[in-house]
C-alpha cells in the first residue's frame, strides 16, 4: 500500500530539487527534503538516484479514433503509447464515428473509455451547426470542454453558421477549444493548387501554402473577437504561425480568458522537412517556416503560449502514402512528445522547469483537472521518471501506436522514459507497458 521514493531529483512548480516522497495507495502522503524515517511496515522502497522525477504529462489534445475508426487506432493501443511516453492523462477529441456531439454518444464513449483506457482520461464534446441546445443540457462533469472546428478536418465537424457561432460563444459556461483555419481561404488555395498540378504529382511541401498562415490568422482573429465580445473562455488549439502570436497576451494560465497551445510537432519540424518526410508530417494546421517555429518557441518561453499538447492523430501507413490531395492530415506523436521536449531542453530552447509547467501544471489548471499535474501532498501519484543520460532510438519494435509508424523512426534521442506511475502504481518500466488498468476519469 505504501511506496517510498527516495532521492528523487524532482522538477515541480519552478524548482528542481531532491525530494523524498511517500505514497499511500494512489496519493502522495508526504513530501520531505530530508530522508523519511519510521516508514510504515511493508513499505516498498524505490531508490531514485540518477533519475529525474516529473509530474505525469497531461496531453489535452488527442485523437484515439474510437469508436468507428479503430482501423487507425483505439483507446487501448494509444493509451498504452501514452504511458510509454510518460503521459498519464489525456483529453480526447470528439471527431470519431459517431461523433461525440450528443448526450447518448458521450455516454457510449465514456463506457468505452472506462473499459479500454490505460491512462487517465477526459472527453471533449463536439460542437456542430445544430447541437447547441442539446449540449447545454449535458452535465458538466461528464466532459472536459467543448471542441469547435472553424476549419474542416478529419470528421467534418465544421461550424460555419454565424448565428450558431454567436450562440456558442454567448451561451458557453465552459472552455471552448478551437481549431482555427479559415475555410474559404483553404478552399480557394486547394482549387488553385489542384489546377496548378493537374496531371502532375503534387508535393507535400505545398501543404503550408494550401493550409496557409493567412487562413490561420484570419480564423484565430475571428475566434478571439467572438470570445472578447461574449467574454467566453477560448483556447486556441495547435497554434502554428508567428502572426497569430500577436493576438495573444503574456501571463499566467489561470489569469487568462484566452489561451493557446502548441504541438511538439510544430516546435520540432519546419516546412523544409517536407522534402524528407512528405505526407508523414502533413497535419492541420500545417507545419510552417523556420521563422514561425522560432517564434513559437519564443512565445512558449514568454508565456504567450500556455500549454504543449500533441494533437496525436494516427492514420494507417497506406493512407499517408497516398497522393498529397488524397492523404489524410495528422500523425502519431503521443509516445514521443516528452522525448522531443527534453531534447529541446538539451538545446536550451526551453528550461526543464518551463517544460513541466507547459506539459503538466498548466493543462491541469486550464482544464480544472483536480489533484493532478503537480507533485503535492494529497495529490494523485502520477509520476514519470526520465534519464537524461540514456538514449532512445525510435523503431517499429518499440512503437506502441496501432498504426506502427512514426515520422521519428530512426531518430536517436539522448533521453529516455524509464518508469511511469499512474495513480500510485508502476505501469511502464524500461520499454514495457505493464498490464495494469489503473485509469480514472478526470
Amino acid at each position: 500500500m505504501y511506496k517510498y521514493f527516495e532521492n528523487a531529483l524532482t522538477v515541480n512548480e519552478g524548482k528542481t530539487e531532491v525530494l523524498n516522497i511517500l505514497v499511500k495507495s494512489n496519493r502522495i502522503e508526504k513530501i520531505s527534503k530530508s530522508p523519511l524515517s519510521d516508514l510504515p511496515l511493508n513499505t516498498e522502497y524505490i531508490d531514485c538516484t540518477g533519475l529525474i522525477l516529473l509530474p505525469g504529462v497531461i496531453d489535452a489534445h488527442v485523437h484515439f479514433r474510437e469508436p468507428g475508426l479503430e482501423h487507425k487506432a483505439n483507446m487501448m493501443s494509444e493509451s498504452k503509447a501514452a504511458l510509454a511516453g510518460g503521459v498519464t492523462t489525456v483529453l480526447e477529441m470528439p471527431n470519431t464515428n459517431p461523433m461525440t456531439t450528443t448526450k447518448e454518444a458521450l455516454k457510449q464513449k465514456l463506457a468505452l473509455a472506462k473499459d479500454n483506457m490505460y491512462c487517465n482520461y477526459g472527453l471533449f464534446l463536439g460542437l456542430t451547426n445544430n447541437n447547441l441546445s442539446e449540449i447545454q443540457n449535458i452535465e458538466k462533469e461528464d466532459y472536459c470542454g467543448l471542441k469547435l472546428f472553424l476549419g474542416s478536418s478529419t470528421g467534418n465537424m465544421l461550424v460555419d453558421n454565424q448565428e450558431i457561432l454567436e450562440g456558442i460563444f454567448s451561451g458557453s459556461n465552459t472552455i471552448i477549444s478551437a481549431h482555427c483555419e479559415d475555410e474559404s481561404i483553404i478552399k480557394s488555395n486547394t482549387a488553385h493548387y489542384k489546377a496548378l498540378y493537374e496531371g502532375k504529382t503534387a508535393p507535400a511541401s505545398i501543404h503550408p501554402l494550401v493550409r496557409s498562415a493567412e487562413a490561420c490568422f484570419k480564423s484565430t482573429s475571428f475566434a478571439i473577437e467572438l470570445a472578447k465580445k461574449h467574454k467566453a473562455r477560448l483556447h486556441i488549439a495547435h497554434i502554428s504561425t508567428k502572426e497569430e502570436l500577436d493576438l495573444l497576451e503574456q501571463g499566467e494560465v489561470g489569469t487568462k480568458f484566452i489561451t493557446a497551445e502548441v504541438s511538439p510537432n510544430h516546435l520540432w519540424f519546419c516546412d523544409e522537412d517536407f522534402e524528407k518526410y512528405q505526407n508523414q508530417i502533413k497535419c492541420n494546421p500545417s507545419i510552417k517556416t523556420k521563422a514561425d517555429r522560432e517564434a513559437l518557441r519564443q512565445a512558449l518561453r514568454e508565456d504567450k503560449i500556455d500549454i504543449i499538447a500533441t494533437d496525436h492523430a494516427p492514420h494507417l501507413w497506406e493512407e499517408k502514402n497516398k497522393s498529397y490531395f488524397e492523404a489524410p492530415s495528422g500523425m502519431p506523436s503521443i509516445q514521443h512528445s516528452l522525448l522531443i521536449m527534453l531534447s529541446l531542453v538539451e538545446q536550451d530552447v526551453i528550461s526543464i522547469e518551463k517544460l513541466v509547467e507547459k506539459m503538466s501544471h498548466n493543462p491541469a489548471t486550464l482544464f480544472s483537472i483536480k489533484d493532478r499535474g503537480f507533485i503535492r501532498e494529497n495529490y494523485f501519484a502520477d509520476f514519470v521518471f526520465v534519464d537524461l543520460k540514456q538514449k532512445t532510438t525510435i523503431n517499429k519494435e518499440n512503437i506502441y501506436y496501432k498504426c506502427k509508424w512514426s515520422p521519428l523512426e530512426g531518430e536517436a534521442f539522448s533521453n529516455k522514459v524509464i518508469y511511469t506511475y499512474l495513480n500510485g502504481e508502476k505501469v511502464f518500466e524500461n520499454g514495457k507497458v505493464l498490464d495494469k488498468k489503473m485509469a480514472m476519469k478526470v
